[in-house]
This record gives structure tokens, sequence and C-alpha cells, in this order.
């Protein structure tokens, strides 16, 4: 309990050296304004955090990302701050302890712990921060405890203010010891300790065998028999997700929770069950629409858990504790109001109106968020008329249904890129390597809506992969490994079928597709997203893109989608030297394009690089030194090409589409949950929503293949 005031002495006699510098009027005016300036900055962080953190899941706007940063990081250092500014003043206010002025700024500290205590909205920044919760356990147990030292030291029982105190005192604790809370039940050795079942042994091996020796013994021939009732496929119906049918998205909304429930196994490092994934594929491969949206509510749900107080606020439990704080809150102000109040400063007393009126409006914009989130909807969706009753109210409150997430892909074009850098900034970019990198990632940032199509391409595709090997259930994981490979291998023997006088050169091309996805992952979609804008550029110049070109318009998509998961979250993606390969091919793009002056835009760029005569291959001209691709790219575009004269233009695009899809999946597979993880928080990744599909086909390595015991009797004969 004493910490807080020895380290403030610590803190606040160094402060103390540093003012004295100051001219008297500013050090006059810092005393007087300090702490004021402090609380008021401290509860102007709380607002920016109640509002701001409760978009950031489905906005990928850098504005909000930096605002809510810097907002998270200041909030607790600014209202800790203020404590020791409390505490400091305490000790300088010694026989005057019964001053109104500052009797009215202790009665400001358990404000402070609300403060400390942050909203519902928000718990974590990152999911680093709830590793650290045993940092804020401590910083919980030194604030409170700093927090009565002040209230202790100064106490007079004929100030009315102390005892107003205590409710908000009992407030700010429950909201600091909620978020701690929180940040523990959230940690990954507490979750996952939360999904772990009772040990199970299994069926009683030993009294099985002892059983079989006394029957052997009497001279029975005994066998071991499969029970019939084991390995029974279960049947499941709609009838386990029945619902509300008259509030809408209420069987979507209980659909999403009991998968929720079944899949967040994964980020627990656990494993999902034969019976997991086999009921998944009955109630998800019925449409790509819907499996989509489900998906959605699923990310929304494992967003709330690992970043805000959603699984505590929307308990019974968490209920009841925030109507204690919202009534304590409420009684405090009525009983401030009636007060006597003249004795205090004006401007005390206005900060002390800011800060309640404050913590109440904060208490009111969380219970609006929290009747009208999912949780709730789903909650009324299962309790009949009274779900018909309220939910007219609540739809009246929260208006228009919000997107769940941005629905948003990156997009990042290495030819357009190159196009745009100029010599000085490349200048800069040798000058100041590390500032540069943080700023292309705002520069040649772009994001597109994510179009229904393409997500129904990519349920259909996973869809059709799993669909001929229904009754191996081993192959399913194999599917995980495919990046390409998949789909030219089941094109090659599709060719291999037509006329033996186009076989030749069909099998030359085809030896230069498999070679580009059995390279490094870095270097397969550095390979593909080039020499996909050379065939979309070409195909442009040839002949417009029609509208049914459905294959040829996501496969740009997707490879440029590819490239900004590369070039801006390389993390994403299985370790490689990603950015060397980007520089190196960017520097033989530029030193290129200077020597033809005419090139002024990405369609003159890759007509360009169709001149180019590339038979020979660029190994044998430049070594291995440099690990630009461009003119392998140049070579694949090519062959691609030859392939479309031969195979048809739909066809072709159709290969580069399935292509993409693959190396998509393949990315998500790879990509650890803790980084799916970290993209939730950014308007969530559409590579993110793929991964949580697989794993509802059962492509995941987290997946148990048997179906469960055995169930074996013994026969005797």
């Amino acid at each position: 309990m004493m910490l807080v005031p020895i380290l403030a002495g610590m803190f606040f006699s160094r402060k103390r050296k540093a003012i004295e510098i100051l001219p008297e009027s500013v050090r006059t005016l810092w005393s007087k304004w300090e702490l004021r300036s402090m609380v008021i900055f401290s509860f102007c962080l709380q607002c920016i955090l109640m509002v701001i953190s409760e978009r950031r899941k489905r906005s990928r706007n850098n504005w909000i990302r930096v605002v809510l940063w810097l907002a998270y990081l200041w909030a607790d250092t600014i209202a800790t701050a203020s404590l020791g500014v409390l505490s400091s003043n305490q000790g300088e206010s010694e026989g005057r302890f019964v001053d109104p002025n500052y009797v009215i700024t202790v009665f400001w500290a358990p404000f402070l712990l609300l403060h400390l205590g942050g909203p519902d909205t928000i718990t974590a920044y990152s999911l680093e921060d709830n590793e650290l919760w045993l940092r804020h356990l401590l910083g919980l147990l030194v604030q409170v405890g700093g927090a009565i030292y002040v209230f202790v030291t100064t106490w007079t029982s004929t100030n009315s203010l102390y005892i107003m105190a205590i409710p908000i005192f009992i407030a700010g604790t429950i909201k600091y010891g909620e978020r701690t809370w929180v940040l523990m039940s959230a940690s990954s050795e507490h979750f996952r300790d939360s999904m772990l079942s009772p040990p199970d042994p299994g069926p009683d091996y030993a009294r099985l065998m002892e059983e079989y020796k006394s029957k052997e013994k009497e001279g029975f021939d005994v066998f071991p028999e499969n029970n019939p009732e084991a390995g029974r496929e279960e049947n499941y119906s709609y009838a386990d997700v029945e619902t509300n049918s008259r509030i809408p998205d209420a069987a979507l909304l209980s659909k999403a929770y009991m998968f929720f429930e079944i899949f967040k196994k994964l980020p627990a490092n656990l494993i999902l069950s034969f019976h997991d994934i086999h009921k998944s594929q009955y109630f998800i491969e019925k449409d790509s629409e819907e499996a989509f949206k489900v998906i959605e509510v699923e990310l929304g749900f494992m967003y709330d858990v690992f970043y805000t107080k959603a699984v505590l606020v929307h308990s019974l439990k968490g209920a009841i504790l925030r109507l204690i704080t919202s009534i304590s809150t409420f009684a405090v102000f009525v009983a401030f109001y009636k007060i006597e109040k003249h004795i205090y400063s004006r401007v005390d007393v206005a900060i002390t109106y800011v800060l309640l009126v404050g913590a109440i409006l904060l208490e009111i914009y969380a219970a609006v968020v929290l009747v009208c989130s999912d949780w709730t909807t789903l909650w009324l969706s299962k309790h009949g008329n009274l779900g018909d009753i309220l939910y007219p109210v609540i739809s009246l409150i929260s208006g228009s249904r919000k997107k769940r997430w941005s629905n948003a892909m990156g997009q990042h074009n290495l030819i357009k890129y190159c196009l745009k850098d100029k010599p000085a900034k490349r200048r800069f970019n040798q000058t100041f390597l590390w500032i540069s990198k943080l700023l292309d990632k705002y520069w040649y940032k772009i994001s597109v809506e994510v179009p229904p199509d393409l997500k129904t391409l990519i349920f259909e595709e996973l869809q059709n992969k799993i669909r001929d090997i229904r009754s191996d259930q081993r192959t399913l994981k194999k599917i995980c490994a495919y990046r390409g490979d998949g789909v030219i291998e089941k094109t090659a023997n599709e060719l291999r079928k037509t006329a033996n006088e186009l076989r030749i050169i069909r099998e030359e091309n085809l030896v230069l597709l498999k070679w580009s996805v059995t390279e490094e992952f870095d270097q397969s979609i550095l390979l593909w997203h080039i020499a996909t804008d050379l065939c979309y550029h070409w195909e442009q110049k040839e002949d417009a893109l029609s509208v049914c070109d459905l294959y040829c318009k996501v496969s740009k998509l997707l490879s440029d989608y590819m490239m900004y998961l590369l070039v801006m979250c390389p993390f994403i993606l299985p370790n490689g030297i990603g950015e060397t390969r980007v520089r190196d091919t960017c520097a033989e793009a530029l030193g290129f394009f200077k020597e033809r002056k005419s090139i002024t835009n990405g369609t003159q760029a890759c007509l360009k690089l169709k001149e180019v005569k590339t038979k020979i291959p660029p190994y044998k001209v430049k070594g291995d030194r440099s690990k630009s691709v461009l003119f392998d790219a140049c070579r694949l575009a090519h062959s691609l090409q030859s392939l479309k004269n031969d195979y048809g233009k739909q066809k072709m695009w159709k290969l580069v589409g399935q292509v993409w899809v693959e190396m998509l999946s393949y990315a998500a597979c790879q990509c650890q949950w803790r980084d799916h993880a970290q993209q939730l928080r950014r308007g969530g990744e559409l590579v993110t929503h793929v991964w949580l599909l697989m794993a509802h086909f059962g492509l995941t390595e987290q997946f148990q293949i048997s179906q469960g015991y055995a169930k074996v009797k013994l026969s005797v004969q």
C-alpha cells in the first residue's frame, strides 16, 4: 500500500527540481492546473477508447488504429500518474487536510480507478496484452492501495465527499477487477485450460482382459467383436439450431454460436473431433453466402472474447456487477447535486460534474452497445415471447444492421508500385529505409470490397476438393499442402488426354507451371502475381474483358491481394526471403522501365515486357545472385498464353483462378492462429475467413480422424 506514495515521492521530487527552473508565474499555473488537466485528459481518453474501439473490428482505417493505439497507451499512464500527483499533493498538504480545495481533488481518486478499469469495448489492444494480466493484477493492488492510502491519511468526518466517494471507489474497483479477470481469461494458458475436458482414461482395458483371460481358462473360444452401435454416424437436423423465427438472423446467430463453441478449440491449440467436423460439414455446405455470414459472426465472437469484456458483461454475474456500478455512479451524482458546494472552487466543481456525468454517459453508451450486440440478439432469440417484445425496441435503438467486419481486401501491384517510384524517393529509401517501409504501407495500400463472386468461387473450390474424397477422411489433410500443384496436376492429366500432336508443346508448358509452384512460396506468389498481371493487361489490349470473364477478374483480385500479404503482412505467410525477392525484382523492373522512357502506365509496361524473348532461362544468363523473378514471370506468362491458344481463354483463366485459390488456402493453413487473431482487430482479413471456412470443411491439421472408442465386446463360442 505504501508503494504508490514512495514511488510518487521519488518521481515528483525530481519533477520539482525540473520545474524550479521555470518562471514563478508558470510554476504557479502548473501547480494549479496539473492535476485538473490530467484528470480531464484521462476522461477524454476513456471517451475515445469507448467510441473508437467499438469500430475497429469492422474498419481498416489507419487513423482509427493510430488514435486507438495512442489512447490505449496513454490511458493507464495518465490515470496512474494522476493518482501519483494526488499522493504527492497529500504529502505537501500535511496540517491542512480539511482544505476544501484539496478534499474535492481527493474525491477524484475513485474516478481514476474507473478509468483504469477501462471501457467494456476494449480490454486488450493486441493479444500480447492478455499475457500481461499479472502486471494488471499488480497494478490493481497497487492503485487500489494507493487510493485507500490517500483517503485514510486525509479522512475527516466533517466532509460528506469522503462518504460519497465510497460507492465510486467500489465501482472503480469492480471495473478494474473486471478488466484484470478478462485479461487473465483470454491469456493463452488460461483460455486453453478453460477448454480442456476432464481426463478420460477410455474403456477399462485391464478389466476387459481379465474377463478375456477368465473365459479362456473356462475353455471358451473368445474373440473381440465390434459393438454395432460403435461408429454409427450421428444424424443432424436444423432442429439443433431452432430459434425464434420472428427475429432476423436468429438462426444464423444460433448456428454461428454453436460453431464458435466448437471451433474455439483452434485458438486453444486443441484437436477437433470427427463429430465436430461432421456436424460442421452438414450445416456449412448448403450455401456459400450463408457460410461466410456464419464465419463473420463466429470471428466476431472470437474478437469479443480476446479483446473486450463481452463474455463477462453478457453473463449473469457481469449484469449484476454492471448494475452495481451504474446505480453507484448515479446515486453519487444525485448526492453531489444536492450538497452545498459553495466552499469549493467553481472549476473543481465543474470538473467533478464532468467526471460524474461523463461516467453516467459512458455507462449508458456501454449499455447501448451491449443491447445492440449479437450476443444480446442471440439471447433474445432463445427466450420466445420475451424476445418478441424486446427485439423491436432494440431494433429502434440499433438502427440498420452494421457490418461485422470490413469486408475488404488489400491490393498491391508490383508494376504500378515500380512506376510510381521516383529517383528522389529511391534515395530516400536508401537513407531512411525503416521510415520508407512504414510509409509504404500507407502510400501504396488500397482496399477493395470482397465481391460475392469471389466468396462463391472460394467456397465451391474447397467444396469440390473434398467432395470426391469424402470416403477417405485422412486425405483431407493433404489438401492443406496444395499450393497450386493440385490444380496443375489435375490440368496436366486432362491435357495428356488430348491430341498427340499438341502434347509436346503442352508438356513443356506444364514443366514450367509445375516449377513455378514448387519453389519457395514467396517466389511462387511473386511469379504468379507478375504473370497474372501481364496476362491481364495483354488480354485487355487484345480484347476488352467481357462481363462473363469471372475467373479473369477474380484472378486479378487474388493476385494483388496475395502480393499485398507478401509486402504488407509477411508474417501471415511461411518464412522466406520475400522482401529480398521483391526488392531485387523491383530493381530489375526499374532498370527495364528506365531504358524505355515511353512507358508511363501499367499497360504499356506489360506490353513492353511481352516483347522480351525468354526462350533461354534467365538463371543461365544472370546466375542466382540476384533474386529477381521478373523475366521468369514473363516466361510463365508466355506459357499461360500458349495454354490459352490451345486450351481456350476461359479454361486458362479458370486454371489461374484455381491456382490462386489454392495459394490463398495454403497461406491460410500455414498462418498461425495468433496472426489470424491479430488481424481481427484491424478490420479482419479474407485469409482469416478462408482459414475458418477450411476448418469447417475439415481442412486443418487440428483434426482427429478417429470417430471415438472402438467399443468392442467379447464373444464366446
